[in-house]
């Protein structure tokens, strides 16, 4: 869904499991969190805190 980026949790090299939470996501005047499907390394973070984002919008990657 369309919101924006209100937290992020991780950095890149921060070691994640599955279901951690990374960060959350404003939308809807609600505050939802965006969690980690894979457990693993984060590879990337592609957005920042402020940023508008839409659906489909890569946000972070893991490397296993």
């Amino acid at each position: 869904m369309p919101g924006k980026i209100v937290d992020i949790h991780v950095a890149v090299g921060d070691r994640v499991e599955v279901n951690q939470p990374v960060m959350v996501l404003e939308a809807m005047k609600m505050e939802n969190e965006v969690v980690a499907e894979v457990a693993g390394t984060v590879a990337s973070v592609a957005v920042a805190k402020g940023d508008m984002v839409n659906p489909g919008d890569e946000l972070f990657s893991i490397a296993q």
